[in-house]
């Protein structure tokens, strides 16, 4: 949300940080990928100077690598990187959970409802690019409700850097993030029982984190324009 002394530049370049980082999110963008400015200016319909602004903040969230003589490219986690973001998930979505009471829920739950029905209609679907979404989201919305931003901020850009961890390293095409799971977390919540919800919470990051294999994947050419077209 944007204040009375948001400047345009500092809108626009917020646009252009959230439509990246909601493709990179979305596995549209895969590792390694090149994001060449000229591309970029001309997919977003943006102006060079804000997309060069977008990148570096893109690259201090290390979703993106500026190297010179290369350019932008979506960050490749390593896997030392990729358990370190694991590990900094589990003590911010347990902490997150933590926060989170009964009214909290009663109060979401239409929203929370329609969620985790779109979840498993995108499960049946087979479609991976809205398992990849859906199932993501999950994660945001209990971040988002637990009223608590800091923690909101920072669980938002540790799911962009696991979308690229799992896109790198998970072994196979199956879904690593259930959507029982998730009803287990939040009846668990409704039922006022924290210790539980964080509990499942951790079994759950440990089941998606398990199917990784930690074997680097190359990334192919991509289509700036159809990859960010629609967000």
């Amino acid at each position: 949300m944007s204040n009375p002394t948001t400047t345009a530049k500092q809108l626009e370049v917020q646009r252009i940080v959230d439509v990246l980082s909601k493709a990179i999110a979305q596995q549209r963008l895969r590792p390694g990928t090149r994001l060449v400015e000229s591309q970029l200016v001309e997919a977003l319909s943006a102006n060079r100077n804000h997309v060069q602004v977008a990148l570096q903040r893109l690259a201090l969230q290390r979703i993106v690598t500026i190297e010179p003589n290369r350019g932008a490219m979506v960050a490749q986690p390593t896997a030392k990187e990729a358990r370190e973001v694991f590990i900094a998930r589990c003590a911010i979505e347990r902490a997150i959970v933590e926060c989170i009471g009964p009214d909290v829920i009663r109060r979401h739950r239409q929203r929370i409802t329609a969620h985790l029905r779109g979840e498993r209609e995108a499960v049946q679907s087979e479609d991976r690019r809205a398992v990849v979404r859906e199932l993501s989201q999950f994660h945001l919305i209990l971040g988002e409700i637990s009223g608590n931003e800091v923690l909101s901020e920072i669980l938002a850009n540790l799911m962009v850097r696991s979308s690229l961890i799992v896109a790198l390293y998970q072994r196979n095409e199956v879904p690593s993030c259930q959507c029982d799971e998730h009803q287990a977390i939040i009846d668990a919540l409704e039922a006022g029982d924290n210790t539980q919800a964080a509990e499942i919470m951790q079994e759950h990051l440990d089941d998606l984190e398990g199917v990784l294999d930690l074997a680097d994947e190359a990334a192919g050419e991509v289509n700036l324009r159809q990859a960010l077209s629609d967000l």
